[in-house]
């Protein structure tokens, strides 16, 4: 080994005896790598990529601590890994990459990996300069974000780029990352343990994201030892956490009781209260997804169209938490429990279905009136399907006398609106459509119709 040899391999010996324990331990090959079972695989694409050393331009999208970095690293096996980060570098340092990468190929043969952290912070122009050295071979191209790629990079950078998705990481590969860290010499050594509740705490705080996992590890492991220690208790994590440990079983009373806290709290409009609640999920650990499926549902229930707008909210608030995960998706789903604890309420909603639903259990339910019966088919005509069916466009106002509901449930009314928000002009609307559609009052009889037609052309 040469003396310049030499001095490389005992300076990257003093700065892995320094480095951040998340550094120590990143995995040095691919069957170190925990979760992202679905690249990794049998046959799975990034294994592929790893193993038969191709050359293909690869976009690694998913949340922070998943193992991007890890993965651009094992992608770059036997060729020169150049790493940029978006947030400190330019258009200039971009072509000076790519100028020494075609200077490496062509004094010696080296390829060259370059890999962009956070290429969703690169301008236009930034990834613009990419192109040119990924078109021609000059460099294999790896960029690693957290937001959604076909938002924030290049259609030509996307179109020459493998897209790879990462998932976060669930809480067994969390534990085994924890677990790992203590033992492996690379990373603790063996010089502290940790107690249960301590290690399902830190488990749970790290909310997927494996570098938190071993950032917090790595100061209560300092804590523990400076108070001459040699085990990391609970105390001692939320110490180091500097936050107080959320005590919530997401299996037991206590995610059934905090849950039911939340959406009692948006149905009794006391906005402070469900911000603690869902505070109190979130710094658990609470599947978040599970937090916005709930506010969908109380969208319609609580609120339903005294606010229509309720359940946009919601929607929007679940594809957001899709499009940007945690922590950013916070704020989304905090907005949205705020709007819908500070909306009108009505279960109007849920009551008329339930209304429905009954009469339909108890076998009320009848035939559906000719009239509305299905005429496309052949032989229709001759059952007299869909005869006298009236086409509501074609009357004034596009509502029209007519028998919907069966004979055995005419005089059903499932939807009772309230007089809250919306929900009153509703109302207002309600009975005006009731009592021409039924026939009620000679002041609401419409006009004869603009035109006439057979249903069959109207469906």
């Amino acid at each position: 080994m040469v003396a310049e040899d030499l001095f490389s391999a005992a300076a990257a010996e003093a700065l892995d005896a320094v480095a951040p324990l998340a550094a120590r331990m990143r995995p040095r090959s691919l069957d170190e790598v925990v979760g992202q079972d679905h690249l990794l695989g049998t046959g799975a694409p990034l294994r592929q990529l790893v193993e038969g050393g191709a050359a293909t331009s690869v976009l690694l999208w998913g949340p922070p601590g998943t193992g991007k970095t890890t993965l651009a690293r094992l992608l770059a096996s036997g060729r020169r890994f150049v790493e940029l980060s978006a947030v400190t570098a330019g258009v200039k340092d971009v072509r000076a990459a790519v100028e020494e990468a075609k200077d490496r190929l062509g004094m010696g043969g080296e390829r060259t990996v370059l890999f962009v952290d956070e290429v969703h912070r690169f301008t236009k122009a930034q990834q613009d300069a990419l192109l040119p050295g990924v078109e021609s071979g000059l460099v294999t191209f790896v960029g690693a974000t957290t937001e959604n790629p076909f938002f924030s990079v290049i259609s030509p950078l996307l179109s020459r780029s493998l897209m790879l998705t990462l998932h976060v990481l669930d809480e067994a590969a969390i534990r085994t990352v924890v677990e790992r860290a203590l033992t492996d010499e690379r990373g603790l050594a063996g010089s502290v343990t940790i107690s249960d509740d301590a290690l399902d705490h830190l488990v749970t705080m790290s909310v997927g994201d494996g570098r938190r996992a071993l950032t917090a590890l790595e100061a209560a492991a300092g804590v523990t030892k400076a108070a001459g220690g040699s085990r990391i208790e609970l105390d001692v994590l939320e110490q180091a956490l500097d936050r107080a440990a959320v005590r919530y079983d997401r299996e037991g009373d206590q995610h059934y009781d905090v849950t039911s806290a939340f959406i009692k709290s948006i149905r009794g409009s006391d906005v402070d209260a469900a911000l603690h609640y869902l505070a109190r999920m979130l710094e658990a650990g609470e599947d978040p997804r599970f937090i916005a499926r709930r506010l969908v549902i109380l969208a319609s229930e609580d609120v339903g169209l005294a606010e229509p707008a309720a359940l946009g909210v919601a929607v929007a608030a679940a594809h957001a938490l899709e499009l940007v995960g945690l922590p950013e998706a916070r704020l989304n789903l905090a907005q949205a429990t705020i709007y819908l604890s500070l909306a009108p309420k009505s279960n109007a909603v849920i009551a008329a279905l339930g209304a429905a639903a009954e009469d339909v259990r108890a076998g009320r339910a009848g035939g559906v009136p000719p009239a509305l019966r299905d005429s496309h088919y052949p032989g229709a005509k001759r059952l007299q399907h869909g005869k006298g069916y009236r086409y509501p466009h074609e009357f004034p106002g596009g509502v029209v006398q007519q028998t919907y509901l069966p004979d055995e449930l005419a005089d059903r009314e499932y939807y009772r609106p309230t007089d809250r928000g919306a929900e009153r002009a509703a109302a207002a609307r309600l009975a005006t459509l009731r009592a021409i559609v039924r026939g009620r009052g000679s002041g609401d009889t419409p006009g004869e119709p603009t035109q006439t037609g057979d249903q069959s052309e109207r469906d």
